[in-house]
């Protein structure tokens, strides 16, 4: 009897966990949004009581492996084309591509550096610089628009053997945080994060030296949880969510309404 009584009691603890895990979803989030998207989720937490689990990497590796059936609910891409790209394959839901915001990239150093950065693209040039740190251009758009950047303004072939890659601009941040290199471009996300903000300093990066970084989300097809993503993708287009992305540097002028 004893036993049984364990065994209904277990059952019944089983099935109040259980909808409470249905109703968890899975993030794949583009690293520039580290900090923002951990502040947004939150928010939606607090207002429904629902988990986001959240992964960040490169929006070009993420594409690879959504490609091949990775378990996520939404996918937040640093730029358009690879959303876009999932969605002309016919792995989205319909319907769910948003262009959320827009990213800038800035370049950044140490607090104890002592390397002027007044003259933006032509600070890299300085000869007491011997690594600069970006993320890799490959599968990387904050690493690509820094390239693109430096050849606007002819400095690229100058400094590409001083680049070191980072997997994602995460990464890309923290060689240059840690010391592992001199000087960075990275977004200005990371730079206003509260990792970064206080130890060291930065110059915008003109946003007519590289092309937009425009953002956006899809919902993924295989979502096991797709009422929870659409409710978490009505959160992100709510006021709260742009004052969370704006305070990181976003723009998010180009919003469509909620």
């Amino acid at each position: 009897m004893r036993i049984c009584r364990l065994s209904l009691v277990f059952l019944l603890v089983a099935a109040s966990i259980l909808p409470l895990r249905a109703q968890d979803i899975s993030v794949a989030a583009a690293a520039d949004l580290q900090f923002a998207m951990r502040d947004i989720a939150a928010g939606f937490e607090k207002d429904t009581g629902k988990k986001v689990t959240i992964s960040y990497g490169s929006s070009g590796n993420f594409f690879q492996q959504l490609q091949n059936g990775a378990p996520f609910d939404i996918f937040f891409s640093a730029n358009l084309d690879y959303a876009q790209r999932l969605q002309d394959a016919g792995l989205t839901e319909p319907g769910s591509y948003y262009r959320y915001a827009k990213g800038k990239i800035v370049i950044w150093t140490r607090k104890e550096s002592k390397l002027d950065l007044t003259s933006g693209m032509q600070a890299l040039l300085n000869p007491s610089i011997s690594k600069i740190a970006i993320a890799n251009p490959q599968h990387a758009p904050y690493g690509k628009a820094a390239v693109e950047a430096m050849q606007k303004v002819g400095v690229y072939d100058k400094v590409k053997d001083k680049l070191v890659l980072g997997e994602n601009i995460s990464q890309t941040a923290s060689f240059v945080v840690s010391g592992s290199a001199d000087v960075g471009i990275v977004a200005l996300s990371l730079a206003l994060s509260p990792n970064m903000k206080d130890a060291g300093h930065y110059v915008e990066v003109p946003t007519g030296t590289y092309q937009p970084i425009e953002q956006a989300c899809v919902i993924l097809k295989t979502s096991k949880n797709e009422a929870v993503a659409q409710q978490f993708l009505s959160f992100v287009k709510s006021p709260a969510a742009a004052e969370i992305l704006t305070q990181y540097g976003f723009d998010v002028s180009g919003r469509a309404k909620p």
